[in-house]
């Protein structure tokens, strides 16, 4: 029950201060994007013909927000299906997802999984500059020494995602 209190105030803190994260704050920037990862969730909506089966949250390129979406998130339920999270070490493992995070270090490998998921109902996120304009569905950016998200609107609507406007307007729109 303490657990699930703790998650409630942090999610509630994140909720509020959504879109303006300090780049320099104590918290590692692997926690804050995996919170913001399960936070994004809330505002989107995939189509029903992905409803069934498992939530997968695929993470490219950083074993930290793998770890700690695993841990705060693996064994829940996401929009109603059980989530897993799985660990990509390259982009021909990711066959069916509906997050893909793809890590900075990793941003090379994006053209390739634009080319795999473009149309698919596949939220893509990223976390390096440029990429938000290049076809990423949200890109984190760091502005004026903020944690911020851009949101490409256009991605969005040849994904069949749904996003609310309520998360629109918590960020950068492009």
């Amino acid at each position: 029950m303490k657990n699930t209190f703790k998650i409630f105030i942090l999610l509630f803190v994140v909720a509020i201060n959504f879109n303006s994260f300090d780049a320099n704050a104590q918290r590692p920037m692997h926690e804050i994007h995996s919170m913001l990862i399960f936070n994004f969730i809330k505002y989107i909506e995939w189509p029903a013909d992905t409803k069934s089966g498992k939530f997968v949250i695929a993470v490219y390129g950083d074993d930290d927000v793998y770890e700690q979406l695993n841990k705060l998130y693996g064994q829940r339920k996401v929009k109603g299906q059980d989530a897993t999270i799985m660990n990509i070490s390259d982009v021909s493992a990711i066959s069916n997802a509906h997050i893909i995070y793809l890590a900075s270090n990793k941003s090379k490998d994006f053209e390739a999984i634009l080319e795999r998921f473009d149309t698919k109902p596949t939220l893509i996120i990223t976390d390096k500059t440029g990429l938000g304009k290049k076809g990423s569905s949200i890109n984190f950016r760091e502005v004026g020494g903020k944690l911020k998200f851009e949101i490409n609107q256009a991605t969005f609507d040849n994904s069949d995602l749904k996003i609310s406007s309520q998360l629109v307007n918590m960020g950068i729109t492009i």
